[in-house]
């Protein structure tokens, strides 16, 4: 087998004494686990940082074999990502996609938004426009993986206008109307997810808690430790 395709650079592992084993989140194949050799040397090691567009060559003598990946720039992301909120959100964004994506299945709508989300980050985005991608970022990675919120209609009344509010329970949307009387147990429902409403700062707090919640709902309870740290790290830093 003999594959080469676009890959943003996702997570690694050391192997051996200068190899690693590099988890990428490819174009057309999906999350792809790969042998680098040299991957720690000199050469190598600017270009395996998490964020990084790379050109992958893939070959493998079986579908069952750890592929090797040969590798080449495209966009060297972590190198431009000079501000702490920007190398954050990368950090993050990449580790949850290594730690949460089914290896070999793609999705090529989370290819692109991490593509994008890292680009931005890299370019210096605005910390509410950087925050707001997160927000989604996170939500389509839920959605992709059949944990996607409701956000279409009222739990409670079938109503499509004026929603406010989330279920933490059903990961449904609920009306102001409807939510108001259990507003403390609800979740606030940002605008800018539901419609053409500018995020803002106390908007994008709200986006964080709620595609927060539901991320460590299915994904954060039962990791380890270190993977929580990194995204309340990348939260305060919205702060």
């Amino acid at each position: 087998m003999i594959a080469t395709d676009d890959a943003i650079v996702c997570a690694l592992l050391a192997h051996g004494e200068t190899a690693v084993i590099a988890r990428l989140l490819t174009a057309s194949h999906g999350l792809v686990a790969a042998y680098v050799h040299g991957g720690r040397g000199r050469r190598l090691r600017p270009l395996l940082q998490p964020g990084n567009r790379v050109a992958a060559t893939l070959s493998a003598r079986s579908d069952t074999q750890l592929p090797r990946a040969s590798l080449e720039p495209v966009a060297q992301r972590a190198a431009l990502a000079t501000s702490a909120l920007a190398l954050a959100t990368i950090d993050w964004l990449c580790t949850l996609s290594a730690a949460v994506l089914p290896e070999g299945e793609p999705m090529p709508a989370v290819f692109e938004a991490l593509d994008a989300v890292t680009a931005a980050a890299a370019a210096g985005a605005d910390p509410v426009a950087l925050g707001a991608a997160v927000v989604r970022y996170e939500l389509l990675l839920l959605g992709q993986s059949g944990f996607g919120l409701d956000l279409a209609s009222c739990a409670a009344t079938g109503a499509r206008a004026d929603l406010g509010f989330v279920s933490p329970k059903s990961a449904q949307a609920v009306s102001r109307g409807a939510g108001l009387p259990y507003a403390d147990k609800l979740l606030p429902l940002p605008a800018f997810l539901i419609g053409d409403t500018p995020a803002d700062g106390a908007a994008v707090a709200a986006g964080l808690r709620l595609s927060g919640h539901f991320v460590e709902r299915q994904w954060l309870r039962d990791r380890p430790a270190p993977l929580i740290d990194t995204r309340a790290r990348l939260v305060a830093r919205f702060d």
